[in-house]
C-alpha cells in the first residue's frame, strides 16, 4: 500500500459496520450521501467474497453513477478494489518503474513502441495490458497477431523479463483487484460504465495495484474514445491523477485527440506492422510524436534525466528491445504477420482534399471486418482490419484509393462499407487545419 493513511489501513470486514446493510449503503448513496470508509470497505470485500446480491450492486452502481462520488470516497473505493486481491511488487529489478495506461482508442498502438523505448532509455515498464472490446482494439489482441507469443505469465515470469530487457506486456493476473474484474462485468450490462469515480477506480485500482513508481495516462478525447468531449475527459484525467496523489503514486494525464485513428492501421497485425515500421526509425508522424511525448513524461517520472525518446527511437536502439521482449514471451519477430484473405479498396466519389477519417467509423468498421469483439469471449480475427491509404491535407480525385478493408470472412465486407457511409470519409474543397494531437496535461498534486 502507498501514501500517508493507506499503510496502516485495516483488513476489510467480514461484517458490515453497526447498523448498516448493503440496502442501506444504497440508500445512502440514492440520497446523495457520502460513504463511510467503512461502509465502503465493507461493501466491496462482501461484493468480491459473493455476499452482496448482485442487484444490490447494480443499484449502488447506479446511485454512484447518478450522483457521484467525491475525491475522499473514489479514493477509499479504489483501496478496497485493491485489497481485494494481491498486490505485486517489482522494486528489486534494478531500474525505476514506471507504467502508462490509455483509456482506449482507435489505431491506438502506442503502447507497443512506448514500452521498449522508456525500457532502452533505462526505465522499466511493467506494462499489464488487456484486450478490445467493441470499437477499441486491445493491446494483447495486436500482440497474439505475433506467431508464438504469450500474454500469460507468473509474476516471477514477469519480474526476470524486467531485470533482463525492462519492459513486458502481458495479461494483467487474476489475482489483482478481483472485485474490479467482477463489477466491471456487471457496470457492463446495468447502463453504468460511463460513471468518472467508477472508470477512475477501475483503471487506478490495477495500476496502483501493479506497484509502479509512476503512471502515465493517455486519456482519449474524440469520437473514436470514451469520453467524447475535452470536459469530460478533463474530469477523467482529474479524478485519476487525484486518486494518484491519494495514494503517494506520481500520475500525469495527457489529453490527446482522437478524432481520427492514429497512424493509418487499424486492426491487430496491422498496427503490429506499423508499430515495428516506427520501431525501426520510420512510421506515421502522429505515432513517432505522442510516443515521443509519453516518453518524455514517463521518464520524468522515473527520475531518468538527460534521455533523448526521440533520438533512441530514430536510432533503432528501441526496437533491439522489441526484439527481445518478444522472445522472451516466445513470439518470433521475424515470422510474417497473418496477413487477410480479401482486400477490398474504397475510393473517392468526388476531387477535393482529403479531410480526415472519423475514428468511431473506421474502428466500427475494422470490428465489423473481424478484428473486434462484441463480447469477452468472442474470438478476433488477427489480419482484419482498415489500412487508411491517403493522409489529411492530400488531393484527391474521383477513384482515388482511399482505403482498404481487410478481412477472412467477404460476408462481413458490407456492413463494414455501411459503417463508413455518410461523412466518415470527409473530402471538401478545402485544405484542413493542422491537428491538435496534445490537447492538455495534468499532473497529480
Amino acid at each position: 500500500m502507498r501514501g500517508v493513511g493507506w499503510a496502516d489501513a485495516e483488513p476489510i470486514p467480514a461484517q458490515p459496520p453497526p447498523g448498516t446493510s448493503a440496502v442501506e449503503i444504497v440508500v445512502a448513496k440514492r440520497d446523495c450521501r457520502e460513504l463511510t470508509r467503512d461502509q465502503i470497505d465493507w461493501v466491496v470485500g462482501a461484493y468480491a467474497r459473493g455476499e452482496v446480491a448482485e442487484e444490490q450492486m447494480a443499484a449502488l452502481a447506479m446511485a454512484i453513477l447518478l450522483n457521484g462520488m467525491d475525491a475522499d470516497e473514489t479514493a477509499h473505493w479504489t483501496q478496497a478494489m485493491i485489497d481485494s486481491g494481491e498486490t505485486l511488487d517489482f522494486g528489486d529489478v534494478g531500474r525505476p518503474l514506471v507504467d502508462k495506461h490509455s483509456t482506449g482508442g482507435v489505431g491506438d498502438k502506442i503502447t507497443l513502441m512506448l514500452a521498449p523505448l522508456v525500457a532502452a532509455c533505462g526505465a522499466a515498464v511493467p506494462q499489464l495490458s488487456g484486450r478490445g472490446l467493441g470499437h477499441t482494439g486491445g493491446t494483447l489482441d495486436k500482440l497474439e497477431a505475433i506467431p508464438g507469443w504469450r500474454a500469460e505469465l507468473s509474476t516471477e515470469e514477469i519480474r526476470a523479463q524486467l531485470r533482463a530487457v525492462g519492459a513486458v506486456v502481458c495479461a494483467t493476473t487474476p489475482t489483482l483487484a478481483p472485485a474490479d474484474r467482477r463489477l466491471y462485468a456487471l457496470r457492463d450490462v446495468t447502463g453504468t460504465v460511463e460513471s468518472v469515480p467508477l472508470i477512475a477506480s477501475s483503471i487506478m485500482s490495477k495500476k496502483l495495484a501493479e506497484g509502479t513508481g509512476g503512471l502515465v495516462l493517455d486519456v482519449k478525447v474524440g469520437s473514436g474514445a470514451f469520453m467524447k468531449t475535452r470536459a469530460r475527459a478533463g474530469e477523467l484525467a482529474d479524478a485519476m491523477t487525484a486518486i494518484g496523489a491519494a495514494h503517494g503514486l506520481p500520475t500525469t494525464a495527457v489529453l490527446t485527440d482522437m478524432s481520427v485513428p492514429l497512424g493509418r492501421c487499424v486492426g491487430n497485425a496491422l498496427e503490429v506492422a506499423e508499430a515495428v515500421e516506427v520501431l525501426r526509425g520510420g512510421g506515421p508522424p502522429d505515432l513517432v510524436t505522442l510516443t515521443v511525448t509519453l516518453a518524455s513524461e514517463m521518464l520524468a517520472l522515473a527520475g531518468i534525466t538527460g534521455a533523448d525518446p526521440a533520438g533512441v527511437l530514430a536510432s533503432g536502439a528501441a526496437y533491439e528491445v522489441w526484439d527481445r521482449m518478444i522472445r522472451a514471451q516466445g513470439g518470433d519477430p521475424d515470422a510474417a504477420l497473418p496477413a487477410a484473405r480479401h482486400v477490398e479498396t474504397v475510393t473517392a466519389e468526388r476531387a477535393g482534399v482529403f479531410v480526415s477519417a472519423d475514428a468511431m467509423a473506421v474502428g466500427t468498421a475494422a470490428w465489423r471486418l473481424g478484428a473486434g469483439r462484441a463480447r469477452k469471449e468472442d474470438p478476433v480475427q488477427a489480419a482484419a482490419g482498415v489500412r487508411l491509404l491517403v493522409d489529411p491535407g492530400d488531393e484527391v480525385q474521383p477513384g482515388t484509393p482511399l482505403l482498404e478493408l481487410h478481412t477472412d470472412t467477404p460476408e462481413k465486407l458490407p456492413d463494414a462499407r455501411r459503417a463508413l457511409g455518410g461523412a466518415a470519409l470527409l473530402v471538401i474543397s478545402e485544405p484542413p487545419r493542422p491537428r491538435e494531437l496534445v490537447l492538455d496535461v495534468r499532473r497529480s498534486r
